[in-house]
């Protein structure tokens, strides 16, 4: 028998004649997060298969559950020999030294022309293991222990109970999409789960320097390496806002400093988005959560660009947000104490329903359309990648 890593696909299975195009995605994500291991990864479509030596069986296993596109991951075996009293023998030395007092034998026949019938096979085993391991007993609703036996083509699976996996496609599928990153608890969740879609990200943060300061950048660094581990690399780009926010401080009546600030964000993050290929917009906005983020001042904002703008975490209440941002390693990071461009000169009583015309008639009284070229063009592109050692900067 040969030990390996066998993947289930979950949602991918639904995937019909692009299936092959999921398949190879997932396999490179595969290879990329193994890619100081050796390894050997082979697929059909119905499951994938990992070789690896057994010292790195655990380490390997862990990684896996990083990658999306896997909806369960099992160490199992297989073996070429599907003669029944074979198949009896491997069973019952696999589990012989196994704890459990409840068990259920499952068989699947992907190779129909098997002369024994499922049912049979599962039958013919169940009763060799309880024949020869005293106190333990069928249960076939709700076992403590599974015996999965997979009969394919030429060769036989054995596994037993997996662990699940992230689900959602594999990064890369969709297209990409770019994500409004600040320093908060919301927008690296809104990543996470556009990562799960299948959309590879790109990042965008906001600073204002000397009003922010490089401890609040560094800190939205630190949130992109976590979010490295899903997305394989991040391209961070970093926008100066520091002369936006003044001039828009300096003539913009003040309950409306925020619903223009955040529709100068909007505009220059779809033009970044339009010159980086990416299809979307992605942030943390949550329904009523903030001022910018009621129905209507989402519509204001919104309105500056035609770029389509997902909000995963639109729905979700913070408590939601922040067992998210817990699991998946955010949470630590976004609650240090820097803060970042969207909460300095916050006014005490912004609009909560902006006016589309009076946002448009005080935009007029400062030169936006010149202080985004010019945050566009100096802006600094930051490579955040697995390989650390490599990350370097970009001016464009």
């Amino acid at each position: 028998m040969e030990k390996l890593i066998i993947i289930k696909y979950g949602e991918l299975s639904t995937k019909k004649d692009n299936i092959n195009f999921f398949l190879k995605t997932l396999k490179q994500n595969i290879s990329n997060s193994l890619s100081d291991i050796k390894n050997d990864i082979t697929y059909d479509f119905g499951r994938m298969f990992v070789l690896v030596e057994e010292s790195d069986l655990e380490n390997t296993v862990d990684r896996l559950k990083n990658v999306f596109g896997i909806w369960q991951i099992i160490v199992g075996y297989k073996d070429t020999n599907l003669d029944i009293d074979a198949i009896k023998e491997n069973i019952l030395d696999l589990v012989k030294n196994k704890e459990f007092k409840t068990f259920k034998v499952v068989t699947k026949r992907s190779d129909k022309n098997y002369p024994i019938k499922s049912m049979d096979v599962s039958r013919i085993v169940g009763s060799y293991i309880l024949k020869n391991i005293s106190d333990v007993r069928v249960d076939v609703h709700n076992p403590e222990f599974l015996v999965e036996i997979e009969i394919r083509k030429g060769e036989v699976l054995y596994y037993f109970n997996g662990e699940a996996g992230l689900g959602g496609y594999p990064v890369g599928t969709l297209g990409k999409g770019l994500l409004m990153l600040s320093g908060g608890i919301d927008s690296p969740v809104a990543g996470y789960l556009a990562i799960k879609r299948g959309v590879k990200i790109e990042a965008i943060y906001f600073e204002s320097p000397p009003h922010t300061s490089e401890a609040a950048k560094d800190k939205v660094i630190k949130l992109a390496r976590v979010l490295v581990k899903y997305n394989t690399t991040v391209k961070l780009h970093v926008i100066n806002f520091t002369h936006i926010q003044e001039t828009i401080l300096r003539n913009i009546p003040y309950e409306y400093l925020i619903t223009i600030m955040r529709r100068m964000m909007y505009r220059i993050s779809a033009i970044i988005a339009h010159n980086n290929k990416c299809n979307i917009l992605i942030n943390g906005e949550s329904i009523g959560q903030v001022a910018s983020q009621t129905l209507t001042s989402m519509r204001v904002i919104n309105e500056v660009v035609k770029m389509p703008v997902i909000r995963p975490v639109a729905c979700f209440d913070k408590l939601e947000i922040i067992d998210l941002a817990k699991r998946i390693g955010t949470y630590e990071i976004s609650t240090l104490p820097y803060e970042d461009c969207c909460t300095i000169f916050v006014p005490d009583h912004p609009v909560i329903n902006p006016s589309s015309i009076k946002a448009s008639e005080y935009e007029e009284l400062i030169p936006y359309k010149e202080l985004i070229r010019e945050a566009i063009k100096g802006h600094e592109v930051i490579y955040v990648g697995i390989d650390e050692d490599k990350e370097y900067e970009d001016i464009l």
